[in-house]
């Protein structure tokens, strides 16, 4: 039972602050007022204690008394987490409007993990094994194909002296006890705890050179982020930041997916939360949720267990990266999150930085970014967290400092243009604007899987696009008769990347998603175009000649037109490609 520890004496919305005992701890869990609302400590000087309140505060009262649990802010982590939808502190959405409505009721608080529920459990250790950190006991199934593997907490080891046998068990029950180096025996569970904002403990950080694939041709080809790497989708309100992570986040190559809705709209996060139970996974064919945690903490929740929600979802992620799987965070938004923090800030009277945000916006925007990595595991295993951050800048406004310090600890920068989401360009990633320092390190595994060079191609295509912005430029102030046909040809093809590769359609069922043999072959067929044009026109060819071939239609449509698993129909564009140029060149020898 916790103890009182303190006597609220002032109050500022989410911040209060008490006098009491000089034994509480920094960053711990208290609980506040007559309905023992959950709180953080954030701030100790002499005896009086600043208390962060991730509930609604209204109605508190000075003299209300504040509790001591003697725990950090942690979450609970075992089977069952899986299809889970929490809030910012890991409370279960569902039961929790079973049990209070619609609308959480104050100090309303449940187990986050069903205590009741049975897995199926099966031990891979038996008694006299040595054990230590990470080392898995055994495999619960978390669904029908899902493995959820139970391991010991990371810091404890020694000796099993019991193994339970196969069957279903509960989170609570014993499956193993082991013998300590002291002498103490300790009884373990499916269930443990970790403090949310301390990062788990691996062996190493491995090199990033393996991309993660999204199936986004703008992405995988154009400015891929590596499995373990970090990017970061900055975008005005309407540029679709937010359809974007949900394209990557059904079709990506990662075993399990955190979605972080921090701080949007209450409507945009309905649409996930009733959306993602319908989708189907690819490549199981069962429902998408079998593979995802959502964590839902949107803009009229409490805003400071908005700035928590980061930390809980990072947490659990690390968790399942730590059994040895790659693991892709979307959180969306940082900015909100960032907005959290500025609000908070306020109310303790600290003073503000640029733009009202705290001085420590970047520190702590580095310490959850610098959280993502391809690791080698405690037991040894290779997992990954990729996170995938939106930004959300006023007016569309880059120079802001929530943008501007993202992008110093973020690898991979995915820039939306509120010109093209107007123009229905979708996804509207400006290709000029973005960047990714993943490419030279993912080079080497796009060769080994395609046997193609990708990034000699990816980066003529790049320098195509490039002189298009510099050549419209021109085209505005003269007209594109002014150019001569070779330049006039680079504006063809860039017409054709533009429009045939950049642009995806998530809501068609052949293009949302488009193989890496799919893109790097679509990617070749336009270049190889591009460059007998070029020679063609060398000869004398008019500019017309080739924007009027019956191909150029092929291969604008041929996204929608050539299933993934049909790339025999690319052979037969490319039989028509040297068909039609075959002719000019005997036209134009």
């Amino acid at each position: 039972m916790s103890e009182r520890v303190g006597t609220i004496t002032w109050i500022n919305g989410p911040v209060v602050r008490a006098r009491g005992s000089r034994y509480v701890g920094m960053l711990e869990l208290v609980e506040v007022g007559d309905e023992r609302l959950v709180g953080e400590v954030i701030g100790l000087r002499g005896d009086e204690i600043t208390v962060q309140v991730y509930e609604e505060t209204s109605g508190m009262k000075p003299g209300a008394p504040v509790y001591g649990t003697g725990l950090p802010l942690s979450v609970e982590l075992g089977p069952g987490l899986i299809k889970s939808i929490f809030d910012g502190v890991q409370r279960p959405l569902p039961l929790m409007e079973m049990e209070s409505g619609s609308f959480i009721g104050r100090g309303t608080r449940l187990d986050p993990l069903y205590r009741k529920d049975r897995w199926r459990y099966k031990s891979s250790v038996k008694v006299g094994d040595e054990v230590s950190g990470g080392t898995i006991l055994g495999i619960a199934m978390e669904t029908d194909t899902f493995e959820h593997r139970v391991m010991v907490p990371p810091d404890m080891s020694g000796t099993v002296t019991l193994v339970v046998a196969d069957g279903e068990y509960t989170i609570e029950d014993t499956i193993a006890r082991i013998k300590l180096s002291n002498g103490e025996e300790k009884e373990l569970t499916m269930l443990q705890r970790w403090p949310v904002r301390q990062p788990r403990p691996f062996i190493k950080r491995l090199g990033q050179t393996m991309p993660l694939v999204t199936g986004q041709r703008i992405l995988d080809t154009f400015f891929p982020v590596a499995k373990g790497g970090a990017g970061g989708i900055p975008g005005p309100f309407g540029s679709g930041k937010t359809v974007t992570q949900h394209s990557i986040a059904k079709w990506a190559d990662a075993e399990v997916i955190v979605y972080i809705g921090c701080g949007e709209r209450g409507n945009e996060m309905t649409e996930v939360l009733q959306e993602f139970p319908h989708l189907v996974d690819p490549r199981t064919g069962r429902p998408l949720m079998e593979r995802t945690v959502l964590i839902a903490n949107t803009s009229n929740m409490p805003v400071a267990a908005r700035e928590a929600s980061i930390y809980t979802g990072i947490t659990i992620a690390e968790y399942y990266r730590d059994m040895g799987y790659h693991v892709a965070l979307m959180a969306d938004s940082t900015s909100r999150w960032a907005e959290a923090l500025r609000e908070v800030s306020g109310r303790l009277e600290e003073m503000p930085a640029e733009e009202g945000y705290p001085a420590y916006l970047a520190g702590r925007l580095a310490e959850f970014y610098e959280r993502a990595g391809y690791v080698q595991t405690l037991n040894n295993n290779k997992g990954s967290v990729s996170i995938v951050g939106a930004v959300s800048p006023p007016g569309g406004d880059f120079s802001e400092p929530v943008t501007q310090h993202t992008k110093r600890f973020i690898r991979c920068f995915w820039a939306l243009d509120k010109a093209l989401a107007s123009a229905r360009h979708f996804p509207a990633i400006n290709w000029l604007d973005s960047y990714s320092e993943y490419i030279e390190d993912v080079a080497d595994w796009w060769q080994e899987q395609v046997g193609k060079d990708w990034l000699g191609m990816r980066n003529k295509a790049m320098e195509i696009l490039s002189e298009e912005n510099r050549l419209s430029q021109i085209v505005k102030l003269v007209g594109p008769d002014a150019l001569p046909d070779g330049e006039r040809m680079i504006l063809e093809t860039a017409r054709l990347l533009r429009e045939g590769i950049l642009q995806q359609n998530a809501m068609d069922t052949v293009d949302a998603f488009s193989s890496l043999e799919k893109q790097i072959r679509m990617l070749e067929l336009v270049l190889q175009f591009h460059d007998r044009g070029l020679k063609i026109i060398k000869r004398g060819a008019p500019i017309v000649m080739i924007h009027d071939l019956p191909v150029v239609d092929v291969l604008i449509r041929m996204k929608s037109a050539v299933p993934n698993d049909e790339m025999n129909k690319l052979d037969e564009i490319q039989k028509q490609i040297d068909a039609e140029m075959s002719q000019l060149d005997v036209e134009y020898q």
